[in-house]
């Protein structure tokens, strides 16, 4: 072998251990970088900015359960039917209703409360009906007795008997029907009011609205 050949052979040794450990530093840092981002996707995320929607009544599907755009489109829906109704159309003067409950009837843990105070407030707002509050009856019958002590003018004292009467009881029922197959699921929700008439206790006017959502899952990879 000649002086040539050695140094050749010895540059050849030397160029494949600078590119090997070229490609090694290549592979730890491509390790690396892919073991960050699997540590970044799988650790808790955190909502750094938001922002207001105007637009509370545009669809919002974010969720397959009861949100607050399945109630905004089933109490409007139901609102118009209630006061296009011959029993509140053709009164001679707005009816009086109370509201007393709805039902639950679904698997998900949803504040009915919100869904009559918003149908409440809708009804309010087209003048068609008038509204006696149930849940103050205690505080009035309360301030009633303020008034009867003794501490208010007899000028300006309420007192009880003067009340006006509800004509209607309005109350209602939320179901929901959930399949899933495979990737696919479909949630079904319907929500049910009634109107009851408290002379006759004949249901004066009934109406349901139904909200069909589908939803695909998507394969979630690295």
């Amino acid at each position: 072998m000649t002086g040539n050949d050695c140094i050749f052979q010895e540059g050849s040794l030397k160029i494949r251990t600078y590119l090997k450990e070229i490609f090694m530093k290549l592979i730890s840092m491509l390790v690396l970088s892919i073991s960050l981002g699997f540590i970044a996707g799988c650790g808790p995320k955190a909502f750094v900015k938001g922002d207001y929607d105007d637009n509370v009544e545009e669809a919002n599907l974010l969720t397959d359960k009861w949100s607050e755009s399945d109630m905004q489109r089933a109490v409007h829906d139901l609102v118009q039917s209630a006061v296009n109704h011959r029993a509140i159309k053709d009164a001679p003067r707005p009816p009086i209703v109370v509201v007393t409950r709805l039902q639950n009837k679904t698997d998900e843990h949803i504040d009915t409360q919100s869904i009559t105070d918003k149908f409440q407030v809708e009804l309010m707002k087209s003048g068609s009906v008038q509204f006696v509050d149930k849940a103050a009856r205690e505080d009035i019958s309360e301030e009633y007795d303020y008034q009867g002590s003794g501490m208010v003018s007899r000028e300006t004292q309420k007192g009880k008997g003067k009340q006006v009467g509800a004509d209607f009881i309005m109350n209602g029922r939320l179901d929901s029907i959930v399949q899933q197959a495979g990737k696919d699921k479909t949630v079904y929700y319907k929500l049910t009011m009634n109107l009851t008439n408290l002379s006759s206790g004949l249901i004066v006017w009934t109406d349901d609205k139904q909200i069909r959502k589908i939803f695909k899952k998507k394969r979630v990879g690295l």
